[in-house]
């Protein structure tokens, strides 16, 4: 039985050779379909790449539909004719961020253009190319073996840049057909090129906006000022107030359910290759900053942290105007890792900024969204067979690292259907995914199909 799947993966390594060229021509043509799922303009083009979608996974040989939703449609397609075996749940997106400012792109986002061995369009990484690997992977065993050693489910959806609104509602509507042992994703980045990496940990987020309301309307600063508050001034105090100089979160009961770090995940935090000097020169900025006692990459993907991402309020335009502002705004988010709660911690917030607003002005909170963080045991049989494939398939073994931002459909993933996520992104970070020049590597194109290819065996065993 051993020398008879050598052989089959044997196979299949070949024909992956076969149809490399192919491979990148079909992922070409979905390219070049402007699925910009946040302008109503392109709703017709969203169907449109939803449709390709469907007949590819019809073309690699599973039973493939569109589900319809309020929004745009989600792409479903399984195959589950391998009883006693595990049932993978692939997912992706097929929607892509908008491709403004057009002006700074070298060749059209949605001409595919390939340059120095890369794959350039608007989707190539995010998340197209890197979906993509996973359908062409199911392809190559259905065409040389005529089945897979796993079951599979493909979740592919057109809402993930403007927020999943109808996803959670598939899921939990189809809670008995997406029943499954593990989910797929590679919707994330290697550590660096040539270091393929797992990811294991994915921060939380909660995101708010608060108002501050003052007079009724802008006044006059010279008749006015110094007899009402300024609530751009108040605002901009009460920032100040959420850290100290250590750079901790000063929001009561912040800290009180983190999980510190292991001694041993520092060590292989440390044990990384990372240049602090070109990523802060890359970055633009002098120097580092952030919770004392802490590495750059402890802080990035481990702990917790809270930041203002847009502040205004008064006069924006050319040269002075003397008013005192009506009113000031301020967009903050944290991040969130392991056992922090996002909804208690929203709460705190705006316990904090109530209880340090003084009279004057009105706040007024609103609360956007949240999900919490998650950790996987990177020592499970589902990482296991992860490593192996794509130590396989990129020729060294992975690392695993953490991720600081928040994928949600993860959580959502565990929380409905009661699964645990494989993150495995074949991509770099320095892809310019949302920019201009959006780039995949072919050759980690070409690695990520095989990897896919091996996953599925590997998971069998």
């Amino acid at each position: 039985m051993e020398a008879k799947e050598s052989r089959t993966v044997e196979q299949i390594d070949r024909y992956l050779q076969e149809q490399a060229e192919r491979f990148v021509s079909e992922l070409q043509t979905l390219l070049r379909i402007p699925s910009v799922s946040a302008d109503p303009a392109y709703r017709a083009d969203v169907h449109r790449a939803a449709e390709f979608v469907r007949d590819q996974l019809a073309v690699a040989g599973l039973k493939a539909e569109l589900v319809e939703t309020e929004g745009n449609p989600i792409v479903y397609g399984e195959w589950c004719e391998a009883p006693g075996a595990p049932t993978a749940i692939v997912y992706g997106h097929y929607d892509v961020q908008p491709a403004d400012p057009l002006d700074q792109w070298i060749s059209p986002p949605f001409e595919p253009t390939i340059r120095d061995g890369k794959l350039y369009a608007r989707g190539a990484t995010d998340d197209k190319g890197q979906m993509f690997t996973h359908i062409k992977a199911v392809e190559a065993w259905m065409k040389t073996a005529g089945r897979l050693p796993v079951n599979v489910k493909f979740i592919i959806e057109g809402e993930e840049e403007v927020g999943s609104k109808n996803l959670e509602r598939f899921l939990e509507s189809q809670r008995e057909r997406l029943k499954g042992d593990v989910a797929v994703i590679s919707d994330t980045s290697q550590y660096a090129p040539g270091i393929p990496a797992i990811t294991y940990g994915l921060r939380g987020i909660l995101a708010c906006e608060v108002t501050l309301h003052g007079p009724k309307q802008d006044l006059h600063s010279g008749v006015f000022g110094g007899s009402v508050a300024n609530p751009v001034n108040i605002l901009a105090g009460l920032i100040g107030k959420l850290h100290d100089d250590q750079g901790r979160v000063q929001i009561p009961g912040f800290y009180d359910d983190v999980v510190p770090l292991t001694e041993k995940e520092r060590q292989q935090f440390a044990e990384l290759p990372f240049d602090e000097a070109a990523y802060l020169q890359e970055l633009g900025v002098p120097a580092a900053w952030g919770e004392a006692g802490y590495t750059t990459t402890e802080r990035r993907w481990a702990r917790p942290t809270c930041d203002v991402n847009g502040f205004f309020g008064g006069y924006q335009g050319e040269g002075p105007k003397t008013i005192i502002p009506s009113r000031a705004t301020a967009k903050i988010t944290c991040r969130l890792v392991p056992r922090q709660n996002a909804e208690q911690l929203t709460q705190a917030l705006h316990d904090f900024l109530q209880a340090n607003c003084p009279a004057g002005v009105r706040l007024e909170f609103k609360h956007w969204h949240g999900c919490d963080a998650l950790v996987f045991d990177t020592e499970s049989p589902y990482m296991t067979a992860a490593r192996n494939a794509i130590a396989t398939a990129f020729g060294v073994p992975p690392v695993f690292i953490r991720e600081g931002g928040s994928i949600p459909v993860v959580a959502t993933f565990r929380e409905v259907l009661g699964l645990d996520t494989l993150l495995l992104g074949w991509g770099q970070n320095t892809d310019n995914l949302h920019s201009p020049n959006e780039h995949f590597s072919l050759a980690d194109f070409h690695r990520g199909i095989r990897a896919s290819a091996h996953l599925w065996h590997e998971l069998s065993r």
